[in-house]
């Protein structure tokens, strides 16, 4: 970091506050719905953020994967300031210069029809599970409050009441109810447990391609291919949750790409938000997403000028494959370095692309532990159950910070070992 750069960075610390007390007022009048790691952040380039104190970080969870191109990537932030000086918010009560090519753009991206635009992921979701539900209702012909929507075990899709009632997740779910009724829970990797669950009032199967919260799961080759045929076959639409998994994570666009599958609606959110504002889209054909008609389903900030036009940047960065080949070499190369660290310290490493679950050896403590020991380093990842840690740092970060990052693992987990 240069001297310009420190004295920017130290007057925008000093100006924004003390970290200690920032933190407490923030545990003070916020509700406990997180448990943040102990570190206040102000500022953010590429794949690096610098906390109030100056302290430069390296990102490795990149915002749960909606950081895929980098903090203040400058194409969508170009593409957010012409937009912000212009139009920011009509309601789709109106047309507006940004929508149609949001919609082509994502629809082509996709190879589908046509989309639906909402805002969270968790949006997304609740628009394909009530598409799923009104096409059984009207194309397959399922009696009126009957449909049943198959999911996974350790699945996460969101936090909404209806979302939490098919959580195996008890902070997810438990205290919650009544739960929403028309789900039924099966294994995930397992085409045959799927089939069986199957009856005449099926009207979608929805998974995660890999399960992110979960600890990175990478379903057994041929399980996507093997749901997909099993959908075809039985009359049943395959729903994709891509929201972590796609938009270039992977390696390729979708998570799905890998097996070379392609499901009857994709739910996308997070990365085609630009790490800018909240953009989520269900993208189906038009015999699916057909179904719904004017009045029947919407939002007044879905579909936006602002989130279409960062969308649209989102759209245009994908297109070049660039992002997609990057995660790829960069993947391999990080799975490859944290495949080193297997016995020491490391129990087993799982994901694709830029994205690991790493199982550390519960001796040496919790994945709480391990992220708050990598902070201590100038690392910023999450714990998921148990002791996983999650790194998913964004595609823009470069070979020798990738490096550095399972170096100060390394060290951490000695450091936990010699404690």
């Amino acid at each position: 970091m240069n001297a310009d750069m420190n004295a920017t960075t130290n007057a925008a610390a000093n100006a924004a506050g003390n970290a200690t007390d920032l933190i407490e007022l923030s545990e003070r009048r916020s509700a406990h719905n997180y448990h943040p790691l102990p570190v206040v952040l102000h500022s953010a380039e590429g794949a690096w953020v610098t906390d109030v104190d100056g302290r430069r970080y390296l990102d490795c969870l990149a915002g749960y994967s909606s950081l895929n191109f980098g903090h203040g990537n400058p194409e969508i932030l170009a593409a957010a300031r012409e937009q912000l000086d212009r139009l920011t918010l009509t309601s789709r009560a109106f047309f507006h210069d940004q929508f149609a090519e949001f919609a082509a753009g994502l629809a082509d991206l996709c190879g589908k029809d046509m989309i639906l635009p909402m805002n969270t992921g968790a949006e997304a979701v609740e628009t394909a599970i009530k598409v799923a539900r009104k096409w059984g209702y009207e194309v397959k012909g399922v009696p009126a409050e009957q449909a049943n929507i198959i999911v996974m075990e350790d699945n996460f899709h969101g936090r909404t009441t209806t979302i939490v009632s098919f959580s195996t997740d008890p902070d997810a779910h438990d205290g919650f109810g009544p739960y929403t009724p028309g789900f039924r829970l099966v294994k995930y990797g397992s085409a045959e447990a799927i089939g069986e669950a199957i009856d005449e009032n099926t009207v979608a199967v929805l998974l995660e391609p890999i399960q992110g919260e979960a600890g990175v799961l990478v379903p057994p080759d041929g399980y996507l291919s093997a749901v997909r045929d099993l959908c075809s076959e039985r009359g049943v639409l395959f729903i994709a949750d891509e929201i972590q998994s796609g938009l270039g994570r992977t390696g390729d666009t979708f998570a799905c790409d890998h097996e070379g599958v392609v499901p009857d609606i994709y739910v996308l959110g997070k990365a085609l938000g630009g790490g800018v504002v909240p953009v989520s889209a269900v993208a189906a054909n038009a015999d699916v997403l057909g179904v719904i008609r004017p009045g029947q389903h919407g939002s007044t900030f879905g579909g936006n000028p602002l989130a279409c036009a960062v969308g649209s940047a989102v759209i245009r960065l994908l297109r070049t494959g660039e992002y997609q080949a990057r995660a790829r070499e960069l993947g391999d190369y990080l799975h490859e370095r944290l495949r080193e660290l297997v016995g020491s310290g490391v129990v087993a490493v799982r994901g694709r692309g830029l994205w690991a679950g790493v199982d550390v050896d519960p001796s040496l403590g919790t994945g709480r532990q391990v992220s708050e020991a990598l902070m201590r380093r100038g690392v910023l990842a999450k714990d998921t159950h148990g002791s996983t840690i999650r790194l998913a740092p964004p595609i823009v970060v470069s070979r020798e910070d990738l490096g550095w990052a399972v170096d100060q693992l390394a060290a951490a987990l000695e450091e936990l070992r010699a404690a």
